[in-house]
């Protein structure tokens, strides 16, 4: 999470499917009308009024004829008006979908998606509280609908406000939380339950390297294999701007300071992963990442992605989070992230990511909105090569960036946690576990706000991800996927909602949620039929869907 995140405890319209003209269009047709007779009988009357002797002067002959000429094209394109609404009224022809073609490569499959690529993100002052539902509430059943994953515990509280605390280390004077071996022994217990794993940052806001490295030896000793690895502070590369460190502040100074760390923690616990630099975007990894890299050699190379800002102008809003701008822009930032990954041989997780950063923004990150930038956006990550992402959440704000989060101070104390918009598309997305990404081209006349990425099933199957992030009254789509011979159909499963502003009503496969967290996919999914080659589906604006193609069984 960003420094400047605060601590907190119907019927889509369809275009094309028989849409009316309104009534006041009829009753306006009908008014123009009457007007235009209206004004021809007001020429004749005039002309009349002139043979009987009365004083209301008659127009002159060339005038008369002009002022007919004109009531005549008025009156004509009143009736045409007129019968076009009618027409509406009485349901005439729809509007036709926007066609869009797309094609696959075949040609050089990316890696198979990672099986822990889908993560959560936490502040390191949740920590106690989720280790905590080991025991109590819904949150193990969440995790076990996603499948394996790995909890990622950072944030800005790792450096600002939460301490390690033991028999060695009482809690210092600046810390307002504490973690204790007994949180540990619990997480390792969630961890065994759920089955994901669990990324720790330590603190390096307060330069500690022998107590942190006491907190490593207490985590992996109670975690064990559960322990991905650990993370020497939250995005260092802003410790400047925050005032934590003097400048000039640039990863060479940071490095001196975590090889004291590396050193202590070797000692006290060898073995333990490293992950880092951590920082806050793309653009300070360059540098960083590759300092990492040359000086560091992690296992695993990290970083966050918000693709707006809470302070930005123009402000954050849902049309920006959702514009091909902002797509563009995200795959540049993966882009770079990716070089320096791939150059290296070192695996890339995206350990902490959402849409608006300072905790998010009311009405867009806790909004269907965010569901539908995640199935835009992690399929992108997954096609490039990341290994994971991370989303970042708060289970005591529903009014922010969390998957999933308590309603009250009462469910968060019992561990009543509930589905978010967002997580409603991390459900979606997990059907590409295992998958191997293909090459994607679209092509079409019109311009839709259209994503769309490709996976080749373990079996042969294909899988389309699409998110047409067109707001409600846009053309549907009818995407046509060219999958070439020796397929069967399609099956569909949708992710829709009343608007993208909806802050519930999402459903997935026609299913919602379980109240305790619950959520198996449907069965009997709607189909599409393959013709020569060709599986076409109606994708509605403002919805996202999964469409499944198999092999043919001959």
């Amino acid at each position: 999470m960003r420094r400047s995140d605060p601590p907190t405890a119907g019927t889509r319209p369809r275009l094309g499917a028989g849409r009316r003209v309104p009534l006041g269009t009829v009753l306006g047709a009908l008014g123009l009308l009457a007007l235009v007779l209206v004004g021809l009988g007001g020429g004749a009357l005039s002309g009349r009024r002139r043979r009987r002797g009365e004083d209301l002067p008659a127009p002159a002959p060339r005038r008369a004829r002009a002022r007919l000429r004109v009531g005549l094209s008025a009156g004509v394109c009143a009736l045409a008006l007129l019968a076009v609404a009618l027409v509406g009224v009485g349901g005439g022809a729809e509007l036709r979908p926007i066609p869009v073609a797309v094609s696959v490569d075949w040609a050089d499959p990316g890696p198979p998606v990672p099986t822990n690529f889908l993560g959560l993100s936490f502040e390191v002052s949740s920590l106690s509280r989720i280790a905590g539902y080991a025991h109590n509430g819904d949150l193990i059943t969440l995790l076990r609908s996603l499948g394996p994953g790995v909890l990622r515990f950072g944030g800005v509280s790792a450096d600002t406000r939460v301490a390690w605390t033991d028999a060695a280390n009482a809690r210092v004077p600046w810390a307002s939380g504490v973690v204790e071996e007994g949180d540990f022994r619990q997480l390792a217990s969630l961890a065994q339950q759920s089955g994901w794993h669990v990324m720790l940052t330590l603190g390096l806001d307060h330069y500690e390297p022998i107590a942190a490295a006491r907190e490593a030896a207490a985590a992996k000793a109670a975690l064990g294999g559960w322990l991905e690895g650990i993370e020497i502070g939250n995005e260092p590369d802003a410790y400047a701007q925050h005032s934590i460190r003097p400048e000039p502040w640039t990863f060479m100074q940071y490095e001196s300071e975590i090889a004291a760390y590396r050193d202590a923690i070797e000692a006290a616990a060898p073995g333990i992963p490293l992950a880092g630099p951590d920082t806050s975007g793309s653009g300070a990894f360059e540098a960083w990442g590759l300092g990492e890299v040359i000086n560091e050699q992690p296992a695993m190379l990290t970083g966050h992605h918000y693709p707006l800002g809470c302070s930005q102008q123009p402000p954050p809003s849902i049309g920006r989070l959702l514009s091909p701008q902002t797509r563009a822009m995200e795959l540049g930032s993966l882009g770079r992230y990716m070089s320096i990954s791939r150059a290296s041989e070192i695996p890339f997780r995206m350990d902490e990511a959402n849409t608006v950063s300072c905790g998010g923004v009311p009405g867009i990150s806790n909004t269907f909105a965010s569901a539908l930038w995640a199935v835009g956006y992690l399929p992108q990550a997954m096609s490039m090569g990341v290994s994971a992402v991370n989303l970042q959440g708060n289970p005591g704000n529903c009014q922010g960036y969390s998957p999933i989060c308590a309603p009250t101070p009462e469910a968060l104390a019992e561990g009543a946690l509930r589905a978010q918009p967002e997580w409603y598309g991390l459900l979606l997305l997990k059907q590409l576990i295992g998958d191997r990404p293909l090459g994607t081209s679209t092509r079409s006349r019109f311009h839709p706000n259209l994503a769309i990425t490709t996976f080749l099933r373990g079996d042969g199957a294909l899988q389309f991800v699409i998110a047409d992030d067109d707001p409600p009254g846009a053309h549907n789509l009818a995407v046509h996927l060219r999958v070439g011979s020796g397929f069967a159909g399609a099956s569909i499963l949708s992710l829709t909602a009343p608007t993208p502003a909806a802050t519930s009503g999402v459903v997935l496969g026609g299913q919602t949620v379980a109240p305790d967290g619950s959520w198996s996919e449907p069965s009997g999914l709607p189909g599409a039929a393959d013709s020569r080659g060709v599986v076409t589906v109606q994708i509605p604006p403002s919805s996202a869907a999964l469409v499944s193609v198999p092999r043919s069984a001959g």
